[in-house]
């Protein structure tokens, strides 16, 4: 290829590609939402391929760094998610030996392991765990490979291919080179809207991400596991910038996303040299940090439905799921489809941190419980449409409730109707 180093432009030849791979459903980015959306879609008949940039499933659960799975009930006492966002948050701990308060290992409060538990007993007491991450990523990719899911690690998507508003194959890179991958439905749970953004569906960015950057350390003599929470302060709502602690960045520029990885690990230097001062006979040692950007939002899709703050409470006749507020009691709320369905492309779906929700709301819902929930929504949604052609962002609606139902998942109108007095 001939071009002149002064040009900032270059056009490339184009070439032809290999159809590499295929399969009914292909969901692109293994985190959470990627997890529960491949695993509902393979244990509802459909082939799967999981696309997945890195090389560990979980996403920020994991290599983020950030083990902590969320409340998944409404902390009056009510559980408010179930089926694969409850057996995920169970698997988290399965093979916890015991708790471990300082590294943040906690298993399920008892009282929600109590089946005969009243509301009033479990009152104030949030269903959630706190996990060992490489044990994670160990058990997460053993239930994919055992569920039948096929994973395609180092694998990034840079193009796509479509025929009107359809989607026929995604182009990726990795070690085999570029290639195409051909499926017959799509999951967008890359986190940062990519294959939304590849595809021309509307999206917004948001450039007020901190740094962050949580790790591990030990005891210079080996001992005494800890985590450190290594944060500047963010806001519950992103573009309120003055309750924020800056720099800021932007999770969808390459030079903005090593910024924010440079001045993270900043932080961490900078905590582990005050530890050291506070404490010179301890001498911690850092044994595990994240290898991933720790971003809590960057671009979302855009859809036909945003879902706002003010929406807790409020029933939606296309709900497929309910989320509750991880950072305090008693807001719920309904997921419509219309968050998840992509607009121009019909056979398109959105789940996790980068599906409709606006400003107000994105916070609540960019954690693991709301992740899993529209994970397994979208990939029920997306085996159910492979399976009665109809193009999964067009399907019926209360027919995936249904089946989100049926699967152990509460879609109950009395958990909106009032938020019990604490």
């Amino acid at each position: 290829m001939n071009a002149s180093i002064a040009s900032n432009r270059i056009v490339e030849p184009s070439r032809r590609l290999d159809v590499s791979d295929s399969a009914d459903v292909v969901v692109a980015g293994a985190g959470i939402a990627g997890v529960a959306a491949a695993l509902a879609a393979a244990r509802a008949g459909a082939s799967v391929l999981l696309l997945e940039d890195s090389f560990s499933p979980g996403g920020l659960a994991t290599v983020g760094m950030v083990p902590e799975y969320l409340p998944i009930d409404d902390g009056c006492g009510r559980k408010v998610i179930g089926g694969i966002t409850e057996e995920l948050l169970h698997l988290s701990t399965a093979n916890l030996p015991r708790e471990l308060p300082e590294a943040c290992f906690r298993r399920a409060p008892a009282v929600w392991l109590d089946k005969n538990a009243t509301e009033e007993q479990r009152r104030g007491v949030r269903f959630k765990t706190a996990y060992n991450p490489a044990t994670y990523v160990l058990d997460l990719e053993a239930l994919l490979v055992r569920e039948g899911v096929r994973i395609l690690y180092g694998t990034k998507v840079c193009a796509v291919i479509r025929e009107g508003d359809v989607l026929t194959h995604l182009v990726v890179e990795n070690k085999s080179g570029r290639s195409a991958i051909a499926g017959r439905a799509f999951v967008d749970a890359t986190g940062d809207a990519d294959v939304c953004f590849l595809a021309g569906e509307p999206t917004v960015s948001n450039a007020n991400n901190v740094p962050c950057g949580w790790f591990y350390t030990v005891r210079g003599d080996g001992s005494g596991l800890r985590i450190h929470h290594a944060s500047h302060r963010f806001a519950e709502n992103p573009d309120d910038r003055d309750s924020a602690e800056g720099p800021f960045f932007r999770g969808d520029d390459a030079c903005e996303v090593t910024a924010q990885i440079l001045a993270s690990r900043d932080l961490i230097r900078g905590e582990l040299a005050a530890d050291r001062a506070a404490l010179p006979d301890d001498r911690r040692q850092p044994i595990h940090i994240a290898t991933i950007p720790c971003f809590r939002m960057t671009r979302r899709f855009a859809g036909a439905v945003a879902l706002r703050r003010a929406d807790a409470h409020r029933p939606f006749p296309d709900a497929v799921c309910l989320a509750p507020d991880w950072r305090r009691p008693g807001p719920v709320w309904a997921i419509p489809w219309r968050c998840l369905a992509a607009t121009r492309t019909a056979n398109l779906t959105v789940c996790g941190r980068c599906a409709s929700w606006d400003e107000s709301a994105w916070d609540a819902m960019r954690v693991i419980p709301v992740c899993a929930a529209t994970g397994e929504a979208c990939g029920l949604a997306s085996a159910m449409s492979t399976r009665e052609g109809v193009s999964s962002a067009r399907i019926e609606p209360t027919g995936i409730a249904a089946a989100m139902r049926k699967r152990g998942n509460i879609i109950d109108e009395k958990l909106l109707a009032t938020e019990p007095a604490l």
